[in-house]
């Protein structure tokens, strides 16, 4: 494995994907890179009406990361380490969920021209969650755009997750049960995970069945 400097999280909503990146990068002093879902005037009248509102809620997104990746290319050659909460090509996931048609096709030719020059992680470490953990998670965190959120669809999002992941091979990749565990509030927890991460002797792609530290 080549020097890990740039590190993105990922996982289903409710993973802890933000919770991780944020603990990561203080402890590794890095610049810390966050999915601006909050600024997204779409999005809670998508969780309210998912076809309605796919479209819009999708192009704002994928032109927002756009944005925040292109500003990677930037970034000062001196700053050790990056850490994000989302990759780039996580956008695929929902568009394929959501959008279809002509809304699709257009999708489908845009992506591939703003993704091509963007800097990628040198390992993506994804957060693997039964749907119970999810919800018990979203419904623990109680942020109001989540309030319309179903299992089904959470249930619906990890599949498309775990059949992304299952076939992706862009970069380094480390996919980590995280349902037991508690890297917020466990020490232990958090430090396993993040030996496992910098793991110099870690494979491209690596699984990681973590027993809790409680």
């Amino acid at each position: 494995m080549s020097e890990i400097r740039y590190v993105a999280i990922e996982g289903v909503i409710g993973a802890g994907k933000t919770s991780l990146a944020m603990k990561l990068a203080e402890k590794v002093k890095a610049n810390l890179i966050l999915e601006e879902f909050e600024s997204n005037p779409f999005l809670e009248k998508f969780y309210d009406d998912r076809k309605r509102y796919a479209f819009q809620t999708q192009m704002f997104f994928l032109v927002n990361r756009f944005k925040q990746q292109q500003e990677l290319n930037q970034e000062d050659l001196f700053s050790k380490f990056i850490v994000s909460d989302y990759i780039f090509d996580k956008d695929n996931i929902f568009a394929y969920m959501n959008l279809n048609g002509e809304e699709l096709k257009l999708y489908e030719a845009l992506f591939p021209l703003l993704k091509r020059d963007l800097r990628k992680p040198d390992v993506v470490v994804y957060l693997q969650a039964s749907v119970d953990r999810l919800m018990y998670n979203i419904k623990k965190r109680n942020r109001k755009v989540e309030k319309s959120l179903s299992r089904s669809y959470i249930k619906e999002l990890s599949e498309a997750y775990n059949n992304f992941f299952f076939k992706y091979n862009q970069t380094p990749l480390l996919i980590v049960n995280s349902t037991e565990i508690d890297f917020v509030n466990r020490e232990n927890d958090f430090n396993e995970l993040y030996n496992q991460i910098f793991r110099e002797d870690r494979g491209f792609i690596e699984y990681f069945n973590p027993v809790s530290g409680e």
